[in-house]
């Protein structure tokens, strides 16, 4: 092998987590801030058995996506790992990693990927900040690696209210470790977390919720709550969503992961009933807020995996909207009990995704077709709806619901 701190390779491909890939006497070499196709120079910072990681330092021969980013903190901060490649070009890339994700880890042969939904604006689309602050007061985030503070005037990614936010407070926090800051794109609420009296600034804060819209619906967002932190791509999501479910109005729809009632409260127009399950307290409160203007809405509290076979009648099409590390395997048995002749997948992340989708796919169902959205511009990260059916011989193994 080369000298480990200085290799000069050709990049070949791009792996889940946002480093593009290389080759050195046949040892694979993860490079961040690489794109395929590029030769540079790489400065190995990991060494292991079998690969190495490190990040270009030098370009000798740029791709075409290569663009200059915008950020001075890019490359240091570690936020995003992808301000460096054109945004089409992203969203290619995302495509790709999904379409292998699913095929390696979830052994499903050629599973057919929609070209990636792109954000409406690739820029300032966060709707949620979370700034550690150093001992003088210095509002930052952890750098990747040495977890170093860094202090920041600007993030390129956050609307401008939190921009502007960030100004009024910088260097005046002395005394707190970390400040969340919320926005409510359409209604312009502040959310800031903790409360900051104490310090004498002249920004309310200490809020317990703040509204935001979608769809022309108002949502209510306590503090501990998720709600989607791209609110322009989260309506060109959920109207993707509805398309892929095609309700015909007399069907029965499970949110088996509700939330604050985004799903619910947005599809039950088109449902005869919608039930939404959330065991997490703040967000069950703030959906029997934002649920009321529908009758045909009903909100269960507890864990999907004792709520679904309980159900008092079997459901058309169940939505699972995990967290990151996907759908606890109880709740696939669970689910597969009920055995919904349509499954909706939303998932954040595509190792987890295809794991959970191999399991279904191997149990009786088909998948009809994976749609990644773009939720996330500048980073590796991935969104994606996967819409799957099943075998209508199946449906005879389904427990009765409602018996015992």
């Amino acid at each position: 092998m080369a000298d480990a701190q200085d290799l000069t390779i050709t990049l070949t491909d791009i792996a889940h987590g946002g480093d593009a890939i290389g080759r050195d006497d046949g040892r694979v070499i993860f490079a961040r801030y690489g794109i395929p196709g590029e030769t540079v120079e790489v400065q190995v910072l990991r060494q292991r058995r079998d690969y190495a990681q490190g990040r270009v330092t030098r370009v000798l021969d740029p791709s075409p996506h290569r663009t200059t980013p915008p950020c001075p903190y890019f490359g240091v901060c570690g936020g995003c790992q992808w301000q460096h490649i054109d945004y089409p070009y992203q969203l290619e890339l995302k495509r790709k990693i999904l379409k292998e994700q699913l095929e390696r880890i979830g052994k499903i042969d050629d599973p057919y990927v929609a070209p990636t939904l792109p954000s409406p604006d690739p820029w300032h689309y966060r709707n949620h900040a979370r700034f550690s602050v150093d001992r003088k007061g210095n509002l930052g985030f952890i750098q990747g690696g040495d977890y170093r503070h860094l202090e920041i005037a600007y993030c390129h990614l956050m609307h401008p209210k939190i921009n502007t936010t960030l100004a009024a407070l910088q260097g005046k926090c002395r005394g707190t470790r970390q400040i969340t800051v919320r926005h409510g794109i359409e209604t312009g609420d502040l959310l800031i977390q903790p409360s900051l009296d104490s310090l004498g600034i002249d920004i309310e804060s200490g809020q317990d919720h703040y509204y935001d819209h979608l769809f022309g619906y108002r949502f209510k967002v306590s503090s501990p709550s998720f709600f989607q932190v791209n609110v322009r791509q989260a309506e060109r999501m959920v109207g993707a969503l509805r398309d892929r479910i095609a309700p015909t109005g007399d069907e029965v729809l499970v949110d088996a992961y509700g939330g604050v009632g985004t799903f619910a409260l947005l599809l039950a127009p088109f449902f005869r009933k919608v039930i939404s399950i959330e065991e997490a307290p703040s967000a069950v409160e703030d959906a029997r807020v934002n649920c009321a203007p529908f009758a045909n809405i009903e909100l269960l509290k507890g864990k999907a995996e004792e709520l679904l076979p309980e159900l008092p009648e079997r459901p058309d099409t169940v939505i699972l909207d995990p967290p990151r590390v996907g759908c606890h395997e109880r709740v696939l048995d669970a689910l597969l009990e009920v055995y919904p002749r349509r499954l909706v997948y939303v998932s954040c992340d595509p190792a987890t995704l295809a794991r959970d989708l191999g399991i279904l796919c191997r149990r009786g169902y088909t998948l009809k077709e994976v749609l990644p959205i773009d939720m996330f511009p500048q980073t590796y990260h991935i969104e994606a709806i996967a819409t799957l059916e099943a075998d209508p011989s199946g449906a005879t193994n389904a427990r009765s619901i409602g018996s015992t």
